[in-house]
């Protein structure tokens, strides 16, 4: 019985019929198509996934999605990256105050307060753990430029007026996320590259140091004076290896990625450009991410 009843379904879905369109007028025959139901099945499936296919695709690699009710917008994306960080900061100095008021009352009871998690860890900051990555382009191009160069009687004396900032070659101090952009507007003169704490930081030309210290707002910092009247800033450092009047080569690690200072929500470093005492946009002279 079940055996009889599929026989008589396979038939109907392959039953042939003819599709005929007339003029109502003349009753002639415009236009004619054999189908079955099969046929018609086959060809509705076959239509709702391409179309599914051209929907995904739209979504997937077209800003449309973000006309999708609840979907985050790229803005949001980045609020709840930056949040995420703070909250990162946020729970790093609550335990630090933790430590500081378990610490407190050890030293009233006269007890051995423990050693600060920061402490131990800049203890055992050393050179060889610097992750210093330099890529094989980079030297490359290195060398290109030296031979370039080799030929030239007096590079120092090419003056800023005479010479396009956009033919020098910027080493990249850092590579990771940009958080926050050049806003001269708002008084943010320079980025924030958000990356990995203890990262090294390169010099993104060669020059002479001279600034290296300690302040209270933007912690570790370094300032580095190169030709062309440049000066290159990199902030919230976590520990700087060079001092006031060292030489230093493009490429070459001065300092650590940190979070140290006031202004700071996460280790990140931020990167300054100035030329001729004004602030540049460093993205249009470096890549960063």
């Amino acid at each position: 019985m079940a055996e009889q009843k599929k026989k008589k379904l396979v038939h109907k879905l392959k039953s042939k019929y003819r599709l005929v369109i007339m003029r109502e007028t003349s009753f002639e025959e415009v236009w004619q198509m054999k189908l079955s139901r099969m046929n018609v099945i086959n060809a509705l499936a076959v239509s709702l996934t391409i179309y599914t296919v051209i929907v995904v695709m739209l979504v997937v690699y077209t800003p449309l999605k973000q006309l999708i009710p609840g979907y985050p917008k790229a803005e949001m994306t980045r609020n709840i990256r930056l949040n995420a960080l703070r909250v990162d900061s946020l729970d790093y100095q609550m335990a630090l105050k933790d430590q500081f008021i378990e610490n407190l009352i050890t030293i009233i009871n006269g007890g051995q307060p423990k050693t600060h998690s920061t402490d131990e860890g800049a203890a055992k900051i050393s050179t060889h753990e610097i992750s210093d990555t330099r890529s094989s382009e980079d030297s490359l191009l290195r060398i290109n430029v030296e031979k370039a160069q080799r030929f030239n009687v007096n590079p120092q004396n090419t003056s800023p007026e005479n010479r396009n900032l956009n033919q020098l070659y910027f080493f990249p101090p850092v590579r990771g996320l940009l958080m926050a952009h050049f806003d001269f507007a708002n008084g943010h003169y320079g980025v924030d590259i958000a990356t990995a704490s203890n990262q090294g930081i390169k010099a993104v030309l060669d020059g002479t140091v001279i600034f290296s210290d300690f302040t209270t707002e933007t912690g570790f910092t370094i300032q580095i004076q190169h030709d062309n009247n440049l000066v290159s800033v990199y902030k919230h450092n976590k520990e700087l290896f060079k001092k006031v009047g060292d030489r230093v080569k493009a490429g070459e690690v001065i300092a650590t990625v940190g979070n140290t200072g006031e202004l700071t929500t996460g280790p990140h470093l931020h990167f300054e450009l100035w030329h001729l005492g004004k602030p540049l946009n460093p993205e249009h002279f470096i890549a960063f991410e």
